[in-house]
């Protein structure tokens, strides 16, 4: 059985880490959603909050798992007996990021590899950073993130 982790801080959940999450597991016979921790990001959202919106997000994919995880994401792929990493690439400067995490992950875990999927057209240019901005200034995330997610935006900013 060929386990991946698709790890990130989900900050949060976009249509587009959704789309990554189920062509994913189309590709491998289960697939965790790994949500770091994070704190150096300073997270808009607790871990438990990204948690059980990223799980309800994806209640309909059978094989796949959603969890939170701290510290080292190549200890957390041994522990999980991982093989694959999945990462999303939107554009170049995203490749040189992933390939240098990509050579560090493997000198820490020699058995991981590191899968590299684009964007579907419709998604490549959602980022997590730019959905919290819109919604900071009361904008529409709707097309943007499941519906629970744009709620959960707009109860942060309206406090």
């Amino acid at each position: 059985m060929v386990k991946a982790i698709y790890p990130g801080t989900f900050d949060p959940i976009t249509n587009g880490h959704i789309d990554l999450v189920k062509r994913s597991a189309k590709l491998f016979e289960h697939v965790v959603l790994a949500i770091a921790t994070s704190s150096r990001k300073k997270p808009l959202f607790d871990l438990q909050e990204r948690v059980e919106m990223a799980k309800a997000s994806l209640i309909d994919v059978p094989n796949v798992t959603v969890e939170g995880f701290t510290g080292l994401l190549a200890d957390y792929a041994k522990e999980k007996d991982a093989k694959v990493l999945i990462r999303g690439v939107r554009a170049v400067a995203d490749f040189e990021y992933e390939y240098q995490l990509a050579s560090v992950n493997r000198t820490l875990y020699s058995e991981l590899e590191s899968v590299l999927l684009t964007p579907s057209h419709e998604h490549a240019h959602i980022s997590s950073t730019i959905v919290r901005d819109v919604a900071a200034h009361h904008g529409d995330v709707s097309l943007f993130v499941p519906p629970l997610v744009a709620d959960a935006l707009v109860q942060k900013f309206n406090k």
